[in-house]
């Protein structure tokens, strides 16, 4: 009887300890970046990262307490580095999507967004908003769902051409094998700080981007702690700050800056 206790007393002290290992578990947090989409995260002169994403990862890791190791991921990595364990969190301006959900968890949004569309200035006549696509060719830089959304969503019969990155998108649009990139207003934005770029932003605002962070699937605690993290940032005015810092002279909206409404996490 005594042998028969102390394996129940052993059985329910693991259940009780049998959860997912959280972001909250750990002192050094391994964050995934990208590191060439100006204003948004890029290397600086001096190799090091900068730019909004950056700022907002090192100002919520601070709140929670935790060390920074970062990890420069390419487009289309966002997912695989949470499944396969080598990033606890990625910061890659990633939309909410249900695809997404399905493998990993989003902590935020941080910051709401929306898409717009950048055209060489010779077409800013002809391509005035997304309608305007159809028939035309887009930049698809793999693992976005931009151009999907634009041929799916809004029904519109544009053509996407596959990409790595955003400077692919630059050359292929420069040398006319594309007509149009879409993407977030604020990507679009830096992408037009690059030297020798001369494109018009068409200012079409459409298709509601929720930019949020990746978490591991079933990391509830983590997740809570940056949505209190969030709130705490919008409410100190640090995501004011950010935000002007960054865009403030990009011509994007920023009249309200607001807590988003969160996804929940489950």
């Amino acid at each position: 009887m005594r042998r028969l206790l102390i394996c129940l007393v052993l059985l329910l002290t693991a259940c009780g300890t049998a959860r997912p290992e959280s972001l909250m578990d750990k002192g050094e947090l391994v964050v995934a970046i990208r590191s060439d989409v100006p204003l948004i995260s890029f290397k600086g002169p001096d190799g090091g990262y900068d730019g909004f994403n950056v700022d907002v990862a090192e100002y919520l890791m601070s709140r929670l307490g935790k060390r920074i190791r970062w990890l420069e991921i390419k487009a289309g990595d966002q997912l695989s580095v949470l499944t396969d364990g080598r990033a606890d969190l990625v910061f890659a301006h990633m939309s909410v999507t249900p695809e997404r959900k399905k493998v990993i968890d989003f902590a935020g949004p941080y910051h709401v967004d929306f898409q717009d569309i950048a055209v060489r200035v010779a077409d800013k006549g002809a391509i005035r908003n997304v309608r305007d696509l159809e028939g035309r060719k887009i930049c698809w830089v793999r693992g976005t769902n931009i151009a999907q959304r634009i041929v799916e969503e809004r029904r519109v019969e544009a053509t996407p051409v596959e990409a790595p990155d955003y400077n692919a998108c630059l050359d292929m649009i420069k040398d006319g094998r594309i007509d149009a990139i879409s993407t977030n207003s604020q990507i679009l934005a830096g992408l037009l700080t690059r030297p020798g770029v001369d494109l018009h932003l068409v200012g079409a605002t459409f298709n509601e981007q929720r930019t949020a962070i990746g978490v591991r699937k079933g990391d509830v605690d983590g997740c809570e702690e940056l949505n209190r993290a969030i709130t705490r940032m919008y409410q100190d005015g640090t995501a004011r700050i950010l935000l002007d810092k960054w865009f403030g002279a990009s011509g994007i909206d920023l009249s309200v800056v607001s807590v988003p409404q969160f996804e929940g996490c489950s």
